[in-house]
């Protein structure tokens, strides 16, 4: 029946049949394929097939970032394709700064491919900050660096450290903190083998030292030359240390002192101690004397006579002691009125 119709009908019908067809894939294209970008792609010289847009479309790619960059690409001269430009993005590369990369490397006549390139941007480094800084070095500028020389005195060094990044190390080397870590590790070595006059006489002496040490090993640069900004003396630490270190052997011979007299007062009292503890025996020895005359009495080994005759022994012995002492006090003042009655003598002399 489709066919009976489809053969009845008239000429007109079936042009105004294709025409509604090629309408509709007119809006279809329009509206899934962005014309203006297509239409500036092929007036660039950097032609795209109207599929390959449609393509873009579905892959959910931008397709502006990527036409633009590949325009760019093919007016600067490089070789590169669209699909390698598709592929970067939708890896999450940086397409805008790969392209533009390469076009400063291309101008500049540094070696770079595309795959090192995109290499380097998924690493996540700023390729096209490296080529800069390989047209034009960069220069890192160092804390302030305080160093010990030889002979105590500290060093306060700044310096300043030109750089270039080198391509082929970008992807793993280490970055501008290893640099200045290893400066700075440099200049405190060249300072400690030196004195501080040495140093404030010649300060390149620093920037020699430091940059034979092939500092750059395993780095993402490439050092050209590091310079002294600064060197300022500081304090003398040498001498506060000998002073520290005499405070201390102070200290330690007072704790020592203090030790050995605490140890004397601790032995005197322990003497103390057994004086009063003899004292007490001496006491408990006087106090069994009577007991053992009471036991001789009841025992008849004593009789009266003998406790008297020992009485009048005690009694003797007292009194010739305090005659003794009496007579030795009177010895000792007897050339004591002699030497007045001397004086009082010469005075006399001399009065007449």
């Amino acid at each position: 029946m489709i066919t009976t119709l489809m053969a009845g009908l008239p000429t007109w019908a079936w042009w105004a049949i294709g025409l509604g067809i090629v309408v509709i894939l007119v809006i279809v294209t329009c509206i899934l394929c962005p014309v203006g970008i297509w239409f500036r792609a092929l007036v660039s010289g950097a032609h795209i097939s109207i599929l390959r847009l449609i393509g873009m479309r579905f892959r959910k790619v931008n397709i502006g970032l990527i036409v633009n960059s590949y325009i760019s690409a093919r007016k600067a001269g490089l070789n590169l394709t669209v699909n390698e430009l598709e592929a970067h993005y939708m890896a999450g590369g940086n397409v805008d700064n790969v392209v533009a990369a390469l076009i400063a490397s291309h101008s500049a006549k540094i070696p770079l491919s595309v795959d090192t390139a995109k290499a380097i941007d998924l690493a996540g480094r700023d390729v096209l900050e490296a080529i800069n800084n390989s047209v034009t070095p960069k220069i890192m500028e160092s804390d302030t660096i305080a160093a010990i020389s030889k002979d105590g005195i500290e060093l306060r060094v700044k310096v300043r450290v030109t750089v270039c990044t080198n391509i082929s190390r970008l992807v793993g080397g280490a970055g501008e903190d290893t640099i200045l870590a290893r400066v700075g590790e440099g200049i405190v070595t060249t300072v400690g083998a030196k004195n501080y006059n040495e140093i404030l006489e010649c300060p390149d002496l620093i920037s020699k030292t430091v940059q034979d040490k092939n500092l750059d090993a395993g780095t993402a640069y490439e050092i050209l030359s590091i310079d002294v900004a600064d060197v300022d003396v500081g304090k003398n630490v040498g001498a506060q240390l000998k002073i520290d270190r005499a405070n201390a052997d102070k200290q330690i011979a007072q704790a020592k002192a203090e030790e050995r007299r605490a140890m004397a007062e601790a032995s005197e009292q322990e003497m103390i101690a057994r004086t009063q503890e003899m004292k007490a025996q001496v006491l408990l020895a006087e106090s069994e004397v009577p007991k053992a005359m009471a036991d001789a009495f009841r025992s008849g080994k004593l009789g009266i006579m003998d406790y008297y005759r020992m009485q009048n022994m005690v009694a003797d012995t007292s009194m010739r002691n305090s005659l003794a002492g009496t007579t030795s006090k009177t010895a000792l003042e007897a050339p004591t009125h002699d030497g007045k009655d001397k004086k009082k003598d010469k005075k006399t002399d001399d009065a007449e």
